[in-house]
């Protein structure tokens, strides 16, 4: 994994690079929150093996990238466009894991032709979706996150300076998950959060607020994988917009949760290779 900082007029953007620069498919990772743009440990070395290269980076707040006062689920395409260009790739593949869905979309969106193909796991819909309940079937704790941040970025940082880890967000499959290759999720969020909590207040307060963009515009093939029993992002939010873009597939996998949904990244890796 090589490690590299973009220098912008906003500050640093910390990026990652994994695999061969001359690989046939780049894939740009969009992580969670709270995370780094560390791309996927566990399938990291089948990546290599089918020729595919991953990069990613880190959100304003998070690991090495300098802290915004503002930040859209939209900012995401042109910072990809940027670390895309500094590494020297064309057109790019995205995917992106609960929080990074969206911003995966983003790209998809707002990119045009540049991204091949999208992927979001466990992601959410807008706060805004029409005829879809957002917040039935999560978790309390976790809708209480996302109420708060609809009241703006000191009150949600209040609440979570003073909130604990709530293992109920997490389903048995998931905490197996954690137990196992998995544990990959640990060290990531915790690198998320080492340097403070501003990128995990950015990023959900940019969930509840207008995303800039509307993700039926997604014209690239989309993969939407979603575990039935997520506590975090309900299925809902996956169906929901797989009603709406035009070229999504939707695999729900029976019994996962927000991280179980990962064991699909081989069957993912397949996928890219069809699609992107």
């Amino acid at each position: 994994m090589i490690v590299n900082d973009l220098h912008t007029d906003k500050g640093i953007v910390r990026w990652r690079e994994s695999g061969d620069p001359d690989a046939p498919i780049t894939a740009i990772w969009h992580h969670g929150t709270p995370g780094i743009g560390a791309p996927p440990g566990p399938l990291l070395a089948t990546s290599e093996a089918l020729g595919i290269r991953w990069l990613g980076f880190d959100r304003p707040g998070y690991g090495g990238s300098t802290a915004v006062d503002s930040w859209s689920v939209a900012d995401a395409a042109a910072m990809a466009e940027s670390v895309a260009d500094a590494a020297g790739a064309g057109a790019f593949a995205v995917v992106g894991h609960s929080g990074g869905g969206p911003h995966a979309l983003a790209c998809a969106t707002l990119l045009g032709d540049r991204v091949t193909a999208a992927v979001s796991l466990s992601g959410m819909a807008p706060y805004d979706a029409e005829e879809l309940d957002w917040y039935a079937g999560m978790y309390e704790g976790g809708a209480a996150e996302m109420r708060t941040a609809v009241n703006g970025r000191d009150a949600l940082h209040l609440l979570l300076e003073a909130s604990d880890f709530d293992p109920e967000m997490f389903t048995p499959a998931d905490h197996a998950a954690l137990e196992g290759e998995w544990d990959w999720f640990n060290g990531v969020a915790a690198a998320g959060t080492a340097e403070g909590l501003a990128g995990m207040v950015g990023d959900d307060v940019a969930y509840v607020s207008p995303w800039g963009f509307d993700p039926a515009a997604v014209t690239a093939p989309t993969l939407l994988v979603h575990g039935t029993d997520d506590r975090i992002v309900p299925l809902a939010h996956a169906r929901w917009l797989a009603d709406r873009i035009a070229r999504a597939e939707l695999w729900e996998r029976p019994g996962a949760g927000h991280l179980s949904v990962m064991h699909a990244g081989e069957q993912l890796l397949d996928w890219l290779l069809a699609h992107a």
